[in-house]
This record gives C-alpha cells, structure tokens and sequence, in this order.
C-alpha cells in the first residue's frame, strides 16, 4: 500500500468515524457506487486525476448520481474522491472498506457479521461444485447473487448478505477465500478486534481458547475474534493465523520441519 493511499484511508475513516447514525442504506449506496464509478474508466479516470481539483471532482459525483445518493454517502465520497491514491485501483478499495466499515457500523450488537462471513467461506470452499459456482468466470453475475442470496437467506444478518452480494458482483480478480478474509477482517477492526483463526485437529477445551486469547490479545495491543477449523491432517497442536502472521505449532507442521531436517 503506498503513502498515498494510507493517507486517503485515514482521512476516510475519519469522515466515517464523524458521522452519526450510520445504516445500511448507507455501506450499500457506497458499495453501489463503488461498482458505478468502476465500470466507467473515464469516470474513475476524472476521479483519480491528481491534476483534478476536488471541487471539480465532487461536481462529477453530483452530475453522475445526482440525488440518488444520501447526504452522507456523498460526504464519503466527496472525501474520497478529494485525497490522492496510489492507485485506481486503490481508490475502489476505499469506497469498499467504507462500505464494510459502515455495514459494520449499522449491525446492532447481537450481530457477528465476521462470523457470518467466515461460516460462508468454510461452506463455500468445502463444497468444490459450490465453489466454482460463486468463482467461476463464465458464470453470469447475476446468477451469483442470486444464489449467493438463496444460501444467506434467514441464515445471515441483512449487512452480511449486503457484503457478500458485493462481493460478488465486484470482486476485482481476487478469489472468494480472499473476499471474505478481507471483507471479515475490515468489518472486525472497525469494532476494534483483530480476526484470529486457529485451527486444530480436534475441539479446543474453551480454556485453553481463553488462555490463547488473553495471550494473542496482550502481543497484539487488541482483542481478537476467533474462528475455529477443525482440521485433522494437523494430528495435534494448533495453528494460529492473524492476518499475515502464522504461529504452527501443529505436530504436522514439526514433522514436516523433522524430515526436512534429516534430508538435509
């Protein structure tokens, strides 16, 4: 990620952070939006040009979505659209985490949406015929979010179904498993957590989580969500990813470290 960029980031989420009330309506006209303005290369083109005034760039958000946008989406992407970003397609990426970040916002607290999309991803990646369903490129967007909405239905809260619909219909080359850990992983930071998996060979007594977490949480300066993945290939032990770092501490992981050992 460029400096730009961090910087675009964190003055959005500044914006965001200042509003009040933030509700679904809103995360889904910002992911819409974000869809619009990437399908159109001169819009994005004028959107992005640093040798474009701010101003003239919320003049193209207003004569594009006229008043079919809220006042506080518009305050969004009036912000968006006036910093510089590293990339165009940094800029999509922006108006997406806005998106997550205010779906986030929106759930009432009985809500896991992190859960929600990581149960999603485990069934979609169990399931081989399932998964190249919702990935494959010759199937038609709108079949995706059709069945995308046929799997969610009265299993998932309206903002996860929301981001997944989304998701689907802009995923910007990347694959399903790695929609749903970044989408997960915004949605949990925006409620100050970090998203911790760990998977095991077999269910981990609910004291030993608790140990794992008051220890992950001290190292990471955070409290951290866990999601749980029960694989028995790993024989024991348990491995910890959070975000980029992965602590293996599984009896596979140090039988494959032996035999490399006695190779060498």
């Amino acid at each position: 990620m460029g400096s730009a960029t961090r910087g675009a980031l964190a003055a959005s989420r500044a914006e965001l952070s200042s509003l009040t009330s933030v509700d679904l309506a809103t995360a889904s006209e910002l992911f819409s939006a974000g869809r619009i303005i990437g399908e159109s290369s001169q819009l994005i083109s004028i959107l992005s040009d640093t040798a474009i005034e701010p101003a003239e760039k919320q003049a193209a958000l207003k004569a594009v979505f006229g008043t079919g946008l809220g006042e506080k989406t518009l305050a969004l992407l009036g912000v968006v659209v006036s910093h510089r970003w590293s990339r165009q397609d940094d800029l999509l990426a922006g108006i997406e985490e806005l998106g997550l970040r205010a779906a986030a916002e929106s759930a009432p607290a009985s809500v896991n949406i992190d859960a929600e999309l990581f149960a999603f991803g485990e069934a979609v990646t169990s399931d081989s015929e399932l998964e190249l369903a919702v990935s494959s490129k010759l199937g038609s967007t709108e079949s995706k979010v059709a069945l995308v909405e046929a799997l969610l239905a009265k299993k998932a809260s309206p903002q996860t179904l929301a981001i997944v619909r989304h998701l689907m219909q802009q995923p910007r080359g990347r694959r399903i498993g790695e929609l749903l850990r970044t989408a997960a992983s915004i949605v949990a930071d925006q409620a100050g957590l970090s998203v911790a998996t760990v998977t095991s060979a077999k269910p981990v007594p609910a004291a030993q989580l608790a140990r794992l977490q008051a220890g992950l949480a001290k190292n990471y300066g955070r409290e951290l969500t866990f999601n749980l993945v029960i694989d028995p290939d790993l024989i024991g032990g348990l491995r910890v990813q959070v975000g980029d770092d992965v602590i293996d501490g599984s009896v596979a992981s140090k039988l494959k470290e032996l035999r490399l050992q006695l190779a060498g």
